[in-house]
């Protein structure tokens, strides 16, 4: 029923205005503004729907992942940006915020409202 349905994912933030900056000036990403909801249009047609949300809670799970071909590098362009990666208790990461040994090289960072996203080799 659903198969060819052009399906895309959304979350919520407390601060449209700020989000448009986060993730159009700070992620370089192609954000459109309308109706007061953002638009992520990703690469290869993939799109999120960002909403405001009075009550918003940061979601406690990753909502957006970015493969991308080196994490290393894609690191040190964040934190260049002025992004700050997680640590996570119990997790073997490296002093930059970056899991080498359980599963793919992945960093995980907060956007402004406080929801989970990162970066994975791919």
């Amino acid at each position: 029923m659903l198969r060819d349905s052009h399906a895309f994912s959304g979350f919520s933030t407390n601060d449209i205005p700020r989000a448009k900056q986060f993730y159009g000036e700070t992620l370089g990403l192609e954000v459109t503004d309308e109706n007061g909801m953002l638009t992520l249009e990703l690469a290869g047609g993939g799109r999120v729907l960002i909403y405001p949300k009075e009550n918003h809670e940061p979601a406690s799970f990753t909502v957006l992942n970015f493969p991308v071909a080196d994490v290393d590098a894609a690191v040190d362009q964040l934190t260049a940006a002025g992004v700050t990666f997680e640590r996570y208790p119990g997790f073997n990461q490296d002093e930059r915020g970056i899991m080498r040994d359980q599963g793919p090289r992945i960093a995980g960072f907060k956007d402004l409202a406080g929801n989970v996203l990162a970066v994975l080799e791919a």
